[in-house]
C-alpha cells in the first residue's frame, strides 16, 4: 500500500499520528507473539541480513540515534525519497543520526535497483509479511515507505507514512 499526498496536515506530527490512528482501528492485530514498539518504548531487537549476507541487528548499541527507513524497489515515492535519505545519512557523518534502509523486497531485484540509484547508507532485507519488521515498529498497514526515528538508548520516537519531501527529514529528525 502507498500513502498518497493528501495535503499539508500529512507533513505534520499531529497529521502523522491521526493517519497512523486510522489505520491501526481498520487493521488487524498483529500475531499475538510478535513484539511491537509504541512511542516511547524500546524497540524490539531486528535480526535481518545485509544485501552483503551477514547478520544486521538494530537498534545499535553504539550511542546514535537511528532512523530506519523501509522500502522496495517497486514503490515510487520510496524511489523519489531515497536521494533526500541519502543527502541527510552523507550530512549526518559518523556522529549524527544513522541512517539504515530495510528493502521489503527481493535480494535481486534491491542489488539491481542500488546499481541504478546507489545509497551510501546500509540496506538490509526483510520479507514484506504480517510479521515483517516494520509491522514491529508500528507500521500495521504494509504502507512503504514508512520511517521511524529511534533515540541513542533504542527507543522509538516518531513514525513517519509516506515519503519525504526535500529537506524535510531535517526538521523531522530533530529530537
Amino acid at each position: 500500500m502507498l500513502v498518497q499526498r493528501p495535503g499539508p496536515l500529512w507533513r505534520t506530527e499531529a497529521g502523522q499520528r491521526a493517519l497512523q490512528a486510522v489505520g491501526a482501528a481498520t487493521q488487524p492485530a498483529p500475531p499475538a507473539d510478535l513484539p511491537v514498539a509504541s512511542r516511547g518504548e524500546p524497540i524490539p531487537l531486528l535480526r535481518l541480513r545485509g544485501l552483503d549476507g551477514n547478520v544486521v541487528e538494530l537498534p545499535r548499541n553504539d550511542g546514535k540515534p537511528l532512523l530506519i527507513n523501509f522500502w522496495a524497489s517497486w514503490c515510487g515515492p520510496c524511489i523519489e525519497e531515497m536521494p533526500e535519505l541519502d543527502r541527510y545519512a552523507k550530512a549526518q557523518g559518523a556522529d549524527g543520526t544513522q541512517v539504515v534502509g530495510i528493502a521489503l523486497d527481493d535480494a535481486d531485484a534491491v542489488r539491481a535497483f542500488l546499481q541504478q540509484v546507489p545509497v551510501a547508507y546500509p540496506i538490509a532485507l526483510d520479507t514484506a509479511g504480517p510479521r515483517d519488521s516494520s509491522v514491529q515498529l508500528g507500521n500495521r498497514n504494509g504502507v512503504l515507505p514508512y520511517s521511524v526515528l529511534v533515540d541513542a538508548d533504542g527507543r522509538l520516537l516518531k513514525q513517519r507514512l509516506g515519503p519525504f519531501a526535500r529537506g524535510e527529514i531535517d526538521g523531522w529528525a530533530q529530537r
